[in-house]
């Protein structure tokens, strides 16, 4: 199976940076992301995962802001730090194709990728909040469709910006004084509804021809253009059964792309809560689950049932009845918490509580084997390819996965024993893409037209 690592702060649990564990005061400290890049090499994970937004969610106070928020470096900064401190793990950081240019993300990612020696690789999301839109100079935010037709556009530029130095481009010939040969250089002259770029880019192909493009858009859009163009899908699911089908609707849209399931690697996101025995690991869960605060919890079941307003009811009551607008339509999220409230017969503040603590992820509570058989049996089932580890609490959790959940992997077979190439692409058996302009010479743009 693969792995990545999921560096969520300070835990991948909502209230994480609060457990005695979980690093302090971490999350602009150089020294911190070098020794997580360390811990998951060490581990042989494929890559280290860093999400990111360039705005902020809306709160309904100042006590929930206070509480969810944190720093959040850029990423290929911080990527760029690990790439020294590390020699094989991935190096994977969001960016975003709404309030970005294709020829700077470009040109940054495939920087990163020589630098690292082909480690790179590009999270592409849309954003989502209206603070965003408001940072960039914009009133509001774009229309989901207007955020994915931009996407596929700013990625298509991209590509061809990656292409534009073919094989052999670079010469640095000290003899005949020639640095590079412009034959080989194109420009791109694209010229779409979102971005007009000339190019050529200014970096040569880099050594993974392509930064390794990850996903995680959950709509029926956003598994399209994973469908298109990604290459690792991170995902959420609650069970075998809901993973394995959604894995198995993304092989049947590659299908419609010409594209093989070995070229999408289906990673769902997992939060392993690891004790030496399974009482201490419920213990865990119910200390990181008690150190939310309630108004927190509150405000993200809030918004996982579809932005109800439950102040004015008991925190330590059942959940109410819900209004008919918010049951209307399709919502597995909703529908989940509500067969947990049931199910559980927990109070308003235990959901909340239960629901928030887990954030993107599906909870894996128990000793290591217990998360080392959960994880083998989703892969045996054909629920996923490898899975994005995400630690309750950081740096202490990543370090427990390491040492404790990947012996067991490897003496089931299950894991590497060691890394199977230097690159990113090697490591998760990716094929390096063909470069579009080698691939049709006739689309070759003479160097004049620079």
């Amino acid at each position: 199976m693969k792995l990545l690592a999921f560096m969520m702060q300070t835990g991948g649990h909502i209230a994480g940076w609060r457990h005695p564990r979980a690093a302090e005061r971490a999350l602009c400290d150089i020294d911190y992301f070098r020794e997580l890049g360390q811990t998951a090499e060490r581990g042989l994970f494929d890559g280290v995962f860093l999400a990111d937004y360039v705005g902020y969610h809306p709160v309904k106070s100042a006590e929930i802001f206070a509480g969810t928020e944190s720093p959040k470096l850029d990423p290929l900064a911080v990527l760029s730090t690990i790439a020294a401190a590390t020699d094989t793990i991935g190096l994977i950081g969001t960016a975003s194709t709404t309030y970005s240019q294709p020829y700077d993300l470009a040109r940054r990612f495939a920087s990163l990728d020589h630098l690292s020696k082909g480690r790179a690789g590009w999270n592409i999301v849309t954003s989502t909040m209206e603070n965003e839109a408001h940072n960039y100079g914009r009133e509001a935010h774009m229309g989901h469709s207007e955020r994915y037709a931009r996407a596929e556009e700013f990625v298509a530029v991209a590509r061809r910006l990656w292409d534009s130095w073919e094989e052999g481009a670079y010469l640095a010939d000290k003899d005949s004084g020639r640095c590079t040969d412009p034959g080989r250089i194109s420009a791109v002259n694209h010229a779409g509804e979102h971005f007009r770029v000339a190019g050529p880019l200014t970096v040569p192909r880099s050594p993974q021809g392509h930064p390794v493009l990850v996903q995680a858009g959950a709509s029926a859009t956003g598994q399209r253009f994973a469908a298109g163009h990604a290459e690792v899908i991170f995902t959420s699911h609650p069970t075998i059964a809901t993973a394995k089908a959604f894995r198995s609707a993304m092989h049947a849209q590659l299908a419609e792309f010409g594209r093989s399931p070995e070229s999408l690697k289906v990673m769902p996101a997992i939060t392993p809560i690891l004790g030496a025995s399974r009482a201490e690991a419920k213990d865990l869960q119910r200390e990181l689950d008690a150190l939310i605060p309630t108004q927190v919890a509150l405000s993200k079941l809030e918004a996982l049932l579809g932005n109800i307003d439950l102040s004015g009811h008991d925190p330590d009551g059942p959940l109410p009845t819900l209004p008919e607008a918010a049951l209307a339509g399709q919502n597995s999220t909703r529908d989940r918490v509500l067969e947990l409230a049931t199910r559980e017969t927990l109070s308003l503040r235990e959901l909340a509580r239960r629901v928030a603590g887990g954030r993107t992820s599906h909870s894996v509570v128990g000793t290591a084997s217990d998360i080392a058989e959960t994880l083998i049996a989703w892969e045996r089932e054909g629920a996923a390819d490898g899975f994005v580890i995400s630690p309750p609490v950081l740096p202490a959790g990543l370090s427990d996965f390491v040492d404790e959940v990947v012996p067991i992997l490897q003496e089931r077979g299950h894991f590497r024993q060691a890394y199977e190439g230097s690159s990113l692409r090697a490591n998760l058996g990716l094929a390096v893409p063909e470069n579009s302009f080698t691939h049709d010479p006739h689309s070759r743009m003479a160097p004049e037209i620079f």
